[in-house]
C-alpha cells in the first residue's frame, strides 16, 4: 500500500518502508505479536551492541519508527487506511523528549499543552539505557526506580501497583522485565490521567486480561470527524501485555512528565486478595465495555451501508427531477 520515499521529521528514517515489512509481521498481527517482533529486532540492532556497524543504527531507527506507528491504535488505523500520507497530515500529534528541550522550547511546549494541544512525551533514552544496563541509580528529575518483592501467595492472588499525585503532577508508571543479558527492558507503560482531584496511573496483574483506555486515540479524531469519533470512541481500549507476575522482585519506575517542576507522587503495591469483590466488578465492567465496542463496530457497518444507500437514492432523486423537468417542458411550435 505504501511506497518507499523520503520522509520528514527527526525521528523518521531517511527512507520509509512498510512498517509491517520492517517488523516482519502480517497486517492482522495482534498488539502482542507486534511488540514481540519489535523487542527482538530492537535488541538485535541496538547501537550499543553494534558500535562498529553504522547500518545497524539506521535499522534500529527504522524499527523504532515502524513500532511507533503500529503500536499506536490511531496511527495504525490511519496507516492501514491511507498509508504514510495520512500520518504526515496528522501535524498536531507531537511527541517530544522533555530531557532534550531547552528552557524556551519547554515553555512553548507547556503553553501548547495548556491550550489543549495533545503533546505526547517520550521516555528519555537515558532512563531506558540505565534500565537496560541493570542500574537503578538515576537522576531524580528523570525517574525513580522501585523494587517490589512479592511472595508466591501474593503472586497467585494478584498484584495492583498504583501511583497517585495530589499535586496533579504528570508522570508515567513503567514496568521493566529482565532480559537475557541481565538488564531490564521496558515492558509496560501507563501515562497518568486526571481522576477527580488527583492524577493517577495503575497496573493490574490479576491473572485475567486487563484493558487500558488510551484517551489520545480519539482526541484529534473528535475534532476532525465527530461522526467517526462516535464509532471509534472505544477503539482506544487496548489489552495490557502482562497480566500476571511471578514470585520474586520486580522493577517499576515513576518517570516525571511535568514540563518544569519535579513530579510529586505516592506509589503503592497492593495484594488483590483484599479486593476480590472489586476485582470481580472490574472483570464484569470490562466484559461489558468489550461487548459495547463490538456492538459499535457492527452498528458502524450497518450505518455506513445505510448512509451509502441513502446518498445513492437522493442522487438519483435529484437526477430524476432534472430529467423530468427537461422532458416535461411545454412544446413551443415554431411561429
Amino acid at each position: 500500500m505504501a511506497s518507499s520515499g523520503k520522509m520528514e521529521g527527526p525521528s523518521a528514517p531517511a527512507v520509509r518502508r512498510d512498517p509491517y515489512e520492517v517488523l516482519s509481521v502480517p497486517r492482522d498481527s495482534s498488539d502482542q505479536e507486534i511488540k514481540s517482533a519489535y523487542r527482538k529486532l530492537a535488541l538485535k540492532y541496538h547501537p550499543d551492541k553494534n558500535a562498529s556497524n553504522p547500518e545497524a543504527s539506521e535499522l534500529f531507527k527504522e524499527v523504532a519508527y515502524s513500532y511507533s506507528i503500529l503500536s499506536d491504535p490511531e496511527k495504525r488505523r490511519q496507516y492501514d487506511t491511507a498509508g504514510f500520507e495520512a500520518l504526515e497530515n496528522e501535524g498536531m500529534d507531537m511527541e517530544i523528549d522533555l530531557s532534550n528541550l531547552g528552557t524556551v522550547n519547554t515553555m512553548f511546549a507547556a503553553l501548547f499543552s495548556k491550550l489543549g494541544v495533545p503533546i505526547k512525551t517520550t521516555i528519555s533514552p537515558t532512563v531506558l539505557e540505565e534500565a537496560m544496563n541493570g542500574t537503578v541509580t538515576v537522576d531524580k528529575q528523570c525517574a525513580h526506580f522501585f523494587g517490589v518483592t512479592i511472595s508466591e501467595e501474593q503472586a497467585h492472588s494478584g498484584i495492583v501497583v498504583r501511583v497517585t499525585s495530589a499535586a496533579q503532577s504528570k508522570f508515567k508508571l513503567l514496568y521493566f522485565e529482565q532480559e537475557v543479558n541481565g538488564g531490564y527492558g521496558l515492558a509496560l507503560q501507563e501515562d497518568s490521567q486526571k481522576t477527580g482531584k488527583v492524577t493517577s496511573a495503575g497496573m493490574y496483574f490479576l491473572h485475567f486480561q486487563v484493558y487500558r483506555m488510551d484517551s489520545t486515540v480519539n482526541a484529534l479524531a473528535m475534532a476532525k470527524d465527530p461522526e467517526a469519533a462516535f464509532f471509534k470512541r472505544l477503539e482506544g481500549l487496548q489489552p495490557c501485555e502482562v497480566s500476571s507476575l511471578k514470585p520474586g522482585t520486580h522493577i517499576f519506575a515513576v518517570y516525571g512528565d511535568n514540563f518544569f517542576k519535579p513530579a510529586s507522587y505516592i506509589i503503592e503495591a497492593m495484594c488483590a486478595k483484599s479486593y476480590e469483590d472489586t476485582t470481580e466488578r472490574l472483570k464484569d465492567i470490562e466484559s461489558k465495555i468489550l461487548a459495547k465496542r463490538n456492538d459499535l463496530r457492527q452498528f458502524e457497518t450497518e450505518y455506513r451501508k445505510a448512509l451509502a444507500r441513502f446518498q445513492e437514492v437522493t442522487t438519483r432523486y435529484t437526477q430524476e427531477r432534472e430529467t423530468d423537468a427537461g422532458s416535461l417542458t411545454p412544446f413551443q411550435p415554431a411561429s
